[in-house]
């Protein structure tokens, strides 16, 4: 074992380790979520495959099977041959900044600087038929973040996600950009040049294999490490219901500072921001404000040495996970897509909100259900 790095169920500690942990996470119905909790309650991928099929039949779903060794293998060929690299929960070239999130991202394919990963950040988001108005503030705020030594991350969409990049890029600075399908599929098609340009001077990242192409469901994943990477966030522009709001939630569940660029009131595309500002962000006019916020008003943002001993992993369940999944399944058996109230739903499951809340997320991020105004639950699948 290499010096410095400890011995526990987190880290990888072979080849076959990281085969075995893909091929969890790429079993159906595993999410970061549910992949943190089989590691946790059995202590290696391996045991965690062993024991899947029965996880997955004390949630009412006969003859699983977990993902075939073949779909792994030709992932980690394909990323190979686009010159991405395969960052492992757990390992020393992991960003430190996800590693105790809960629903950290198991894997990540990396093109580009993965030094970047680790270093002082802050994400800026918004909408994607921002105003000029808002495309020039996001530019200001990208150059002055990025002149200051911070890296800045975004989600490579049109409008402020773009403009962000840009000015990051036109300052000779560092910009991250987190992909919502897999690492070669540019979406928008228009950023193509842009997220070359980012693959050659920055970084591109994603927990997707390559090749995928996203769907409405990854935008929220994409949205959390986003938030997950990022000291702060910054929403330029958006709309009182907008993936943009998922970031700066994500970002307050992580104790992540959020701030927010005002909007005349009357401009849908800054109700949002408004909002957030009125329930408590930081009002942002300019870099300074972000500066302010961060405690480096005055120098430059230091750059920490990568961890080579990681953190602890997120924590063991609280309960067996075949427990889980049959709440999981009692959830979605009183779910439809007609909205349920979640007050409703745990009186009908006679469970405590904080045994509930946790999983709600869990199926949220994987895509299963979707939350609406009003407390409302709807099943997605």
């Amino acid at each position: 074992m290499p010096d410095g790095q400890l011995s526990n169920p987190s880290r990888p500690a072979s080849e076959d380790d990281r085969f075995d942990r893909l091929r969890l996470l790429r079993s159906r119905r595993v999410g970061a979520v549910t992949f943190h909790r089989l590691i946790a309650e059995h202590g290696s991928a391996r045991a965690a495959l062993e024991a899947l099929p029965g996880v997955a039949r004390a949630a009412g779903v006969d003859g699983y099977e977990v993902c075939p060794e073949g779909v792994v293998s030709a992932e980690l060929k394909q990323g190979r041959a686009l010159g991405a690299r395969l960052l492992v929960h757990g390992e020393a070239d992991y960003p430190a900044a996800l590693l105790d999130l809960p629903d950290a991202p198991p894997v990540l394919w990396a093109l580009g600087d993965v030094a970047l990963l680790n270093r002082p950040a802050v994400g800026m988001v918004g909408a994607r038929n921002a105003s000029s108005l808002g495309v020039r503030m996001a530019r200001r705020l990208g150059q002055g973040l990025a002149e200051a030594g911070f890296t800045v991350i975004s989600g490579l969409a049109r409008g402020i996600d773009a403009a962000a990049h840009h000015a990051a890029l036109e300052a000779e600075a560092r910009t991250v950009a987190v992909m919502a399908g897999g690492i070669d599929v540019i979406y928008p098609p228009e950023n193509d040049g842009l997220a070359h340009e980012i693959a050659a001077k920055g970084c591109r990242v994603s927990e997707h294999p390559p090749g995928l192409e996203p769907q409405a469901r990854h935008f929220p994943l994409r949205n959390r490490i986003v938030a997950g990477l990022s000291r702060a966030v910054i929403v330029v522009e958006a709309a009182a219901k907008s993936g943009s709001l998922i970031t700066a939630r994500a970002a307050l569940d992580y104790g992540r500072e959020v701030l927010a660029v005002p909007g005349h009131p009357f401009d849908a595309r800054a109700s949002g921001c408004n909002m957030l500002i009125r329930d408590g962000a930081v009002l942002v006019r300019q870099t300074s404000d972000v500066l302010e916020a961060l405690g480096a008003a005055d120098r430059a943002a230091p750059e920490p040495e990568v961890r080579l001993t990681p953190l602890p992993g997120p924590e063991a369940p609280q309960r067996p996970l075949k427990e889980v999944a049959l709440l999981h399944s009692m959830i979605l058996s009183r779910l439809g897509p007609s909205p349920l109230a979640e007050d409703q739903l745990l009186r009908d499951l006679d469970v405590t909100p904080a045994q509930l809340s946790p999983e709600l997320l869990a199926l949220e991020l994987e895509g299963r259900i979707a939350r609406q105004p009003g407390g409302l639950l709807a099943r997605l699948d």
